[in-house]
């Protein structure tokens, strides 16, 4: 299935912003996160489809994932 997967911030270093992916069927989030090489404790916000959901998600064919690090400031 494919999926689009939005990267923000620190999580694009060395990788991309914005890919369309084939993952196979049941994929989760998580195992997005696993397969970028991206510690899973960087990930603070996840989106599916701009709904905050949790990395545990079951994605759809056709869905987008957006994944942020944490988000601080002064």
């Amino acid at each position: 299935m494919n999926v689009t997967i939005k990267l923000f911030a620190q999580l694009r270093e060395g990788r991309f912003g914005v890919e369309n992916s084939e993952v196979p069927e049941q994929s989760r989030v998580k195992d997005v996160v696993q397969s970028l090489n991206i510690p899973s404790d960087h990930v603070k916000i996840c989106l599916v489809n701009g709904k905050d959901t949790g990395t545990d998600h079951v994605m759809q064919n056709g869905d987008t994932v957006s994944l942020f690090p944490a988000v601080g400031g002064a």
